[in-house]
């Protein structure tokens, strides 16, 4: 089950012990079942959900949401394999009441981009002499002689583009749930930026 959503900000809040502990706050957006995969049909068991209005959509996009008779005008679509299609039907909204508090999740967002970074802070490298006439203090020492002279291995840990990457954060605590304000909130951090998209998923593996 996935749900998708927007990260709002953070904050602390109290556990049961009264230790303070860091919340992510997440807008969940309204979500409507727009298509379910079969077997049969697709070659796999899946539900798909469309997500965010938008006040023009294509003509495909238009013929798509009219075909599982949606009125609305979302822009974007999701999905998520199961094998249980048969508990959900076209048309019908996700909502929040599939979570409860101390619930595991898995959430899925794209980092913060930090452009072109060096190897010192991109990969932490501890960077070269600083005196006795040193020229380079941050570079990333020699690259070649890997086969050959000039050649350089495969994957080799040099200076480039640093974040805006997929990432997810697994086993994060439901901590507080706020169905009236469709908001969520996650003990602990969620990659991206305030206002970016998030997807919210049931926990994988669950740590015991």
């Amino acid at each position: 089950m996935i749900v998708v959503g927007k990260k709002v900000g953070m904050t602390q809040m109290f556990d049961a012990d009264n230790h303070i502990m860091p919340v992510t706050a997440i807008e969940v957006e309204p979500c409507v079942v727009s298509q379910i995969k079969t077997v049969d049909h697709d070659g796999y068991n899946a539900v798909q959900f469309a997500y965010f209005k938008r006040s023009h959509i294509t003509k495909p996009i238009e013929g798509h949401l009219a075909k599982a008779n949606i009125q609305d005008k979302f822009g974007h679509f999701c999905e998520f394999t199961t094998d249980e299609t048969s508990n959900f039907t076209i048309g019908n909204a996700l909502s929040l009441d599939l979570f409860q508090v101390g619930q595991l999740v898995d959430v899925v967002a794209q980092s913060k981009g930090k452009g072109f970074q060096g190897v010192v802070r991109r990969f932490g490298f501890g960077g070269g002499r600083a005196t006795h006439g040193s020229m380079s203090h941050r570079r990333g020492g020699s690259y070649g002689h890997f086969r050959r002279m000039g050649h350089v291995i495969k994957n080799q840990k040099m200076p480039g583009h640093m974040g805006s990457t997929r990432i997810t954060v697994h086993n994060l605590s439901i901590v507080g749930l706020m169905p009236e304000k469709r908001i969520l909130v996650v003990r602990g951090s969620v990659p991206g930026a305030n206002g970016s998209w998030v997807m919210i998923r049931k926990a994988k593996s669950v740590i015991k």
